[in-house]
């Protein structure tokens, strides 16, 4: 059987008086413009609004979900359009879409099955399932599509209902796309800068002293001292306030944030310099970073994300060869009470200070993050976010988070891709999911519908805009 039709109950539950309320509470907020406050899709796509080209190169190579997956199975990563050593790719567009035909198989049951048929279906129009024998056709077709005016980067901004956008930029950045879409009459949409300081944040990384100077650059600050790189970090906060940005984003290995004295910190700083940096100095540079990042962020009011828990690049090969996020990144174990306690304690309660905690280790919902947030009034649930954004994980984190923190102490659905045109369909799952969460309450008399309906509206709107500050 090749027809490609999404069944119109997908993930809704099993029971018919469940199931019918799940309907309506999803058919509520279905056509709902889409909040999107952490993503990785460049502001230059939308400020070029250049065509889309060959649809592997959209829809397979830039997207680390579906390459990991196709290299779990035995394809290599050449065969999929990744840069080995920064040569040009030798896999043709074609080549390419055929690897993943011939293993679609491989995706059964995952939400990257899921993505593909809501944006093959519903976005380009497609009726057959990929597989080798229908390879071709369907890379015709879609390269067909792809030519159309309609489907241009901001025509499908305006398809998919985005009403805002967070795009998510390094601190050295000139944010001159920002600028563009924000100058250009043609372009109503909202798109908005997320600041990103994690690799000003360790010193023993080869690439660090050439960031120093890349942000001295940008900022005009002279950042060979600890205090310059923080002056730096601080103007640049403020650019990005400028540009209209509202968050920071912080990925770190844990997530502690004991402060150094700035003589401890200073000192650190000029041995990383110097060469005679230690692995121990390191991390307390790192943490200290941490705490500097909040400190910064109850000044100024930026949403601090915090994305603990990530072991980079365990496969070394693959690193030496690929470089990052090519999908060999995995999860760790995580924590927040006791690492954060410095941060909490200065800021927990402060009237501008706002953090937003992710994690890759679901066993923290109810046992870190739900208190926490049920507690802080600056603390707040982020949605299961990277190897937890499934549907099955999302029921989990729902269930997990709402008797401790309720659903107003919750971030709203992050789709946090790089593949822009699966953002309708991630957000769609994840609608899918709160309704049959909502109704489940519903049935069990712990919730009205009245209030399940208003909740559904809130979650997709004034939620996510509420705690991102996005007005």
């Amino acid at each position: 059987m090749t027809t490609l039709a999404p069944h119109p109950d997908r993930l809704f539950p099993a029971d018919p008086a469940e199931r019918d309320l799940a309907r309506r509470l999803h058919a509520a907020v279905a056509d709902a413009p889409i909040v999107s406050p952490h993503g990785h899709v460049p502001a230059a796509m939308l400020a070029d609004d250049t065509p889309f080209g060959d649809p592997s190169a959209l829809l397979i190579t830039p997207d680390h979900y579906v390459t990991r997956m196709l290299h779990a199975v035995g394809v290599p990563l050449d065969d999929l359009g990744l840069s080995r050593n920064g040569a040009a790719p030798t896999a043709s567009g074609r080549e390419i879409w055929r690897r993943l035909c011939e293993n679609w198989d491989a995706f059964l049951g995952t939400p990257v099955r899921f993505w593909f048929e809501s944006e093959f279906s519903d976005v380009f129009g497609l009726t057959e399932h990929p597989s080798a024998a229908t390879a071709d056709a369907l890379y015709d077709q879609l390269a067909e599509t792809l030519t159309r005016p309609e489907f241009r980067p901001r025509a499908l901004f305006d398809r998919f209902r985005i009403s805002a956008l967070a795009t998510t930029d390094d601190p050295a950045d000139d944010l001159a796309a920002h600028q563009r879409l924000r100058d250009d009459p043609t372009f109503t949409g909202r798109v908005v800068p997320t600041f990103r300081a994690d690799r000003y944040m360790h010193p023993d990384e080869p690439t660090w002293r050439g960031r120093l100077d890349a942000l001295a650059a940008r900022a005009d600050i002279d950042t060979s001292t600890y205090a310059g790189l923080l002056a730096a970090l601080r103007a640049r906060r403020q650019a990005f306030i400028a540009a209209g940005g509202t968050a920071t984003d912080t990925g770190v290995i844990d997530a502690g944030s004991e402060p150094l004295s700035e003589a401890e910190a200073s000192r650190i700083h000029q041995a990383a310099l110097d060469g005679s940096l230690t692995a121990a100095e390191a991390v307390a540079y790192r943490r200290n970073m941490l705490y500097r990042l909040a400190e910064m962020a109850a000044e100024d009011g930026l949403v601090m994300q915090l994305h603990p828990g990530v072991i980079r690049n365990h496969h070394r090969p693959t690193f030496d060869a690929y470089g990052p996020d090519t999908g060999h990144d995995l999860p760790a174990v995580g924590g927040f009470t006791a690492p954060l306690t410095p941060i909490l304690r200065d800021f927990g309660t402060s009237s501008t200070f706002r953090i937003v905690l992710f994690t890759v280790d679901e066993t923290t919902f109810s046992r870190e993050i739900a208190p926490l947030a049920g507690f802080y009034p600056t603390v707040y649930a982020g949605a299961p976010w990277w190897f937890l954004d499934t549907p099955a994980a999302i029921l989990r984190y729902r269930q997990a988070i709402t008797d401790s923190a309720g659903f107003t102490k919750t971030s709203g659905f992050i789709d946090d891709t790089r593949a822009f045109c699966s953002i309708p369909a991630r957000h769609d799952m994840s609608r899918r999911v709160d309704a049959s969460f909502l109704s489940s309450l519903v049935v069990t008399h712990q919730l009205s519908e009245e209030d399940a309906f208003a909740i559904a509206h809130r979650l997709v709107d004034d939620i996510p805009r509420a705690t991102f500050r996005l007005g």
